[in-house]
């Protein structure tokens, strides 16, 4: 089976995202962390696979994005990488790796992908980074961007809540959403945006824009893979939707190989040497 939905098995690229959006195909992305996961995911279909930073919540148990190394990104990046045989492969920059400066920045971009040998990263940010940006593309990396709720930034928010609601930080996350597909960035991530706002954006740059929590106006969109299997029940906010209850079958499925090994039944005759 080449996909679910998907008969062209060739390799989803920056410059096909492109395409899509001007053949106004939506795109789907999904995050992964692990080889296997990637792999399932990948034959499934998904055109974008992200090995985001939300590994430190998803994987580590880490309140926020913000303790993920570079090293660790590598690791989960480099797993997912040897799964995938169609999606467009990107990878988060994590929080410390390039806010230092410009040449930190592109050293770190060119070490994940070197040592990844994922298709392109993310960074966060708008104007404040676009040098760094800049760089990077000079490096022959692609760029996706990432608007609205940047988690990295969650300690000068404060908050998880919808960004951009008010005019100057609308203004603001359109001039920086127009100077990042300038720059020469693939696509924009507008994360927990009103729906309007995503929508006007989509429509006023030449590249697509990803959209979580952003309404349906964008050129796709990304969700956690393990918030729409239903593996964590404990988040549900309202952009979510879920397409399986994996905690309850997991739950299930744990609890009764408990009772087989407690009772003796497993393992059974045909199942030993």
């Amino acid at each position: 089976m080449a996909g679910y939905l998907v008969s062209d098995t060739r390799k989803v690229t920056t410059h096909r995202f492109i395409e899509m959006k001007q053949r106004g195909e939506k795109i789907s992305m999904l995050t992964s962390y692990d080889f296997t996961t990637a792999g399932i995911v990948d034959k499934a279909g998904i055109d974008g696979i992200l090995i985001g930073d939300s590994a430190s919540n998803v994987m580590a148990g880490n309140t926020t994005t913000l303790p993920i190394t570079v090293d660790q990104m590598i690791y989960h990046a480099r797993s997912v990488v040897k799964a995938v045989n169609r999606a467009l492969v990107v990878c988060d920059m994590p929080f410390g790796s390039y806010q230092a400066g410009v040449d930190e920045g592109v050293r770190n971009a060119i070490r994940i992908m070197k040592e990844s040998g994922c298709d392109a990263l993310k960074l966060e940010g708008g104007v404040e980074i676009i040098d760094t940006v800049k760089r990077i593309l000079d490096a022959g990396i692609p760029v996706m961007g990432h608007l609205g709720l940047t988690p990295q930034s969650i300690n000068k928010f404060g908050t998880y809540a919808v960004r951009a609601k008010e005019e100057h930080e609308a203004a603001k996350l359109i001039s920086d959403a127009k100077a990042l597909a300038e720059a020469g960035c693939f696509s924009v991530v507008l994360e927990k945006v009103p729906a309007k706002l995503a929508a006007q954006v989509s429509a006023e740059i030449s590249v697509p824009t990803i959209g979580i929590g952003a309404g349906n106006g964008t050129d796709g969109q990304i969700l956690v893979v393990a918030d729409m299997l239903g593996m964590n029940n404990g988040f549900s906010p309202k952009f979510l939707r879920r397409y399986a209850d994996l905690n309850t079958v997991m739950t299930d499925a744990i609890g009764h190989y408990v009772e087989d090994v407690k009772s003796g039944d497993f393992p059974n005759e045909n199942e030993s040497y």
